[in-house]
């Protein structure tokens, strides 16, 4: 089996990776290469590949450097199916649907400048109608399930604890007499943030594709981020400025209302102080991605669950507002009274944060908080190692305003728990592809990781193949089997103590909710409720005993 590794290669987008095997070839991930003119121009470069010849393609998660080159695959070719998480395919359609859009106005504007100047015409990258092809092309799956992809490949999705729905990926493929376990990282979250679980430990993998995006430094404690993001707050309204915060729509955002909902109610001390300060949501997509969150609450961990279990919403609170329109939004720069805006997109290359960017830049009073990774050429990148000027729709901002960077908040892995994740394989890798993050970066993962765990790391520059070696599965160990066999019955185990404790609470809060001066709307939706959750019981202990039957 071969590798080719076509995107994410000498850098952090463009995740895309290709998987051959004599008679099958699979995609992981088809991203978007973000960054600067350079990298946008190679976005229309031809695949390094043939797309009438990939059978599926296998996606991490929805982030736009990841998938945001589907719908010219699918423009190009592709017709097979787009394997990816539940949560996934939700979120999915909310960035490509976004991303045609922009892809369109920009060829828009573009076509407008060349006209006046007898310049040439172009195309967008691609249309909201090849979006349309490309979502038509989900194939939603749940984690922990597996699924047969093709007679010589299976897969199985775990959680990433990087974005909602983000995921780790085990693939099985056959060759021949021969099988080989391969583990695509995606991008690995950090453990113990809100909202999502810690990234899944995987035992046992032959070769490993895995990100390395923060292989060279580590975060401060998130907790200090969240300190310190409180007294920015504080200390710029106080002084009449906004706080400006650059944003992924996805992800990142949805953190940020949990932890703007803890400080409004239950930062005791400084309630005082926040409550005539409104925090404003304005990205469109992060206001649909906040509902896909809502929608997707069974892969929240515990803390977030006991939330919602108790009839709280962790994603909403008295002072936020989420902006929809263009006026709303071009209302907010005329506005006077300091205020918390958090817009799209994170490393300010496109979306409403340039207006807000703009408007606030100049002025010594305002606040800029970064909280996510900006890619080199961005322009999120120029601002915080320290331009004091930046060209904004043609005309040049001075940035006088204060300049924040909290890696803290970061959905990465840093390098600490990089190396944890590595760590955790009980049956080590006989080599790790590194990916997905600058040169520096992935030379000082990789050498770390030979340091330490003793695994062969191959640092991937640029477009290249590797051939993978056969392991026999003949000689695979027996308990290495049986191994595999008690996770998964572990993994069950546990979903079932699960799912009771939360249908007992459920079933708890609704019986107190059954009051006898209830409305009959109320009624009925709960009588409803029941009457689904009576059917998805009998249904599944149905299935379970044929299960059982066919077993015996």
């Amino acid at each position: 089996m071969k590798i080719k590794f076509c995107g994410a290669a000498s850098g952090v987008t463009g995740s895309c990776h290709l998987l051959d095997t004599n008679r099958h070839k699979v995609l992981l991930d088809c991203g978007q290469f973000q960054g600067g003119k350079a990298q946008d121009a190679m976005n229309f470069e031809p695949f390094q590949f043939n797309p009438h010849e990939i059978e599926a393609v296998v996606l991490s998660h929805a982030h736009i450097d990841h998938c945001g080159r589907l719908p010219l695959l699918v423009k190009r070719g592709f017709d097979g199916p787009i394997y990816c998480t539940s949560a996934t395919a939700d979120l999915v359609q909310i960035m490509l649907r976004d991303a045609a859009y922009i892809h369109e106005k920009e060829a828009e504007w573009k076509n407008k400048k060349a006209q006046r100047n007898g310049g040439k015409l172009v195309e967008p990258l691609y249309t909201q109608e090849d979006a349309e092809a490309a979502l038509k092309q989900l194939n939603p799956i749940l984690y922990n399930q597996q699924i047969q992809i093709n007679d010589e490949l299976k897969i199985v999705f775990n959680d990433a604890g990087h974005i909602l729905g983000s995921a780790i990926t085990e693939l099985w493929i056959k060759e021949g007499e021969g099988e080989i376990k391969l583990v695509f990282s995606g991008d690995l979250g950090m453990t113990d943030r809100p909202i999502l679980r810690d990234p899944t430990i995987i035992k046992s993998a032959d070769y490993v594709i895995m990100e390395a995006t923060y292989g060279s430094r580590n975060h401060p404690e998130n907790s200090t981020s969240i300190s310190k993001l409180l007294d920015i707050v504080l200390e710029t309204t106080a002084r009449g400025g906004n706080v400006i915060i650059p944003s992924f729509a996805v992800g990142r955002t949805q953190e940020l209302i949990y932890e703007f909902n803890k400080f409004y109610e239950e930062h005791a001390e400084v309630k005082d102080r926040l409550k005539d300060i409104m925090v404003y949501i304005d990205s469109p997509m992060a206001t649909n991605a906040t509902e896909v969150f809502r929608k997707n609450a069974e892969v929240f961990d515990e803390e977030t669950k006991a939330y919602i279990l108790k009839g709280d919403d962790p994603l909403d609170f008295i002072n936020l507002k989420f902006t929809r329109s263009t006026a709303e939004s071009q209302a907010l720069n005329n506005d006077k009274k300091p205020k918390v805006i958090i817009s799209a997109s994170g490393m300010c290359e496109a979306g409403r944060i340039r207006h807000h960017l703009k408007h606030n830049l100049w002025d010594s009073r305002n606040s800029i908080v970064f909280v996510g990774y900006q890619a080199e050429g961005t322009l999120g990148r120029k601002i915080i190692e320290g331009a004091t000027e930046v060209s904004l729709f043609g005309e040049i901002i001075k940035v006088n305003a204060q300049i924040h960077n909290l890696e803290g908040f970061s959905g990465h892995a840093d390098q600490r728990c990089l190396l944890n994740w590595v760590d955790g394989f009980q049956n080590k890798p006989k080599k790790i592809f590194l990916v997905h993050g600058e040169s520096e970066a992935k030379h000082t993962l990789g050498s770390l990781i030979e340091e330490r765990e003793g695994i062969e790391v191959e640092v991937v520059e640029g477009v290249s193949q590797f051939e993978l070696d056969q392991v026999t599965m003949l000689n695979k160990d027996v308990a290495e089997k049986q191994a595999r066999a008690n996770e998964e019955l572990d993994v069950i185990r546990q979903d079932i103590s699960t799912v009771h404790d939360d249908l007992e609470q459920i079933l708890y809060n609704a019986n107190l909710a059954t009051e006898s001066n209830m409305s009959e709307e109320k009624r009925v939706q709960i009588h409803n409720m029941i009457q689904e959750l009576k059917k998805v019981t009998i249904n599944l202990g149905g299935a379970v005993s044929q299960l059982d039957r066919e077993d015996a």
